[in-house]
């Protein structure tokens, strides 16, 4: 991985992951916020692409200097028009949103996902739902440290393998374990954002959007944009991963995400 000064391409769009990626330690800081209202009035897209629910995912498309966000690992993505966007005579709907799947298949996977809640929480000691999960609709997010203590990784691969078992995708981050019913992740949601709302194709897309990210789950990004990025608490995971981010930042979290993008507004201009 190498260092931010050695990264020199101009891009438009920046993709990023929002849980100690933006956030330091379960908080979004001034220092980062501010970033996503630098990189925006620099003319730079900001999307953030993050395992948070839906009603998380409300909030930021509608308040947040973003043009989208995809939430619950790409079951979906949210736009908004701002009202300098949108005129007083239109009657476009402000918010957007882009599900994978109907919404008969989404409560049937629902009904799948409450079994597997049952078995974790009974089999693996010390696991807790997400305090989030009541505004989830595409996933069950298994919490392994964010609001209990740490479990420890053996405990967070028996979740992994449960949801495994019942045929589910699962993913680890940096505090929960996010299992689903369907075949997209962040990756293939993505794209779909881009073309549907951008009219850009995967091969456009590779030249002008960046990720940045910290943990195993943002691997499919990693592997597929060449301009990725991690914050520095991406090392902690190094060993667990298979393919990393081509640059990371010096400092953690919330601070290393103005690092990056105080790099790429330098080089916007």
């Amino acid at each position: 991985m190498k260092n931010l000064t050695d990264f020199n391409s101009k891009i438009e769009f920046l993709l990023t992951d929002i849980d100690d990626t933006i956030t330091t330690e379960g908080q979004l800081h001034a220092e980062a916020y501010d970033a996503l209202w630098r990189l925006s009035d620099a003319g730079l897209k900001v999307v953030p692409i993050t395992g948070r629910p839906a009603g998380w995912c409300e909030m930021i498309a509608r308040f947040w200097p973003v043009v989208g966000v995809v939430g619950e690992n790409g079951g979906f993505y949210f736009t908004h028009k701002h009202s300098t966007e949108v005129s007083v005579a239109s009657s476009a709907k402000k918010m957007s949103r882009w599900f994978f799947t109907d919404p008969e298949t989404i409560q049937k996977n629902k009904k799948r996902l409450e079994l597997i809640e049952t078995e974790v929480l009974k089999t693996v000691k010390g696991s807790a739902i997400s305090s989030d999960q009541f505004c989830r609709l595409m996933d069950l997010a298994v919490d392994f440290c964010e609001d209990v203590p740490a479990l420890d990784e053996e405990s967070i691969q028996k979740i992994v393998q449960i949801f495994e078992k019942h045929g589910a995708h699962a993913k680890v981050s940096s505090i929960h374990v996010n299992g689903w019913f369907g075949d997209y992740n962040k990756l293939t949601t993505t794209f779909q954002f881009l073309k549907n709302e951008f009219n850009l194709t995967e091969e456009e897309a590779l030249t002008k959007c960046a990720f940045v990210g910290d943990s195993p789950n943002d691997e499919p990004m990693f592997e597929r944009f060449p301009h990725s990025f991690g914050v520095a608490n991406i090392l902690h995971f190094k060993d667990k991963m298979k393919t990393h981010p081509q640059y990371v930042s010096g400092a953690k979290g919330g601070q290393g995400f103005a690092q990056i993008a105080q790099r790429l507004i330098e080089l916007h201009k």
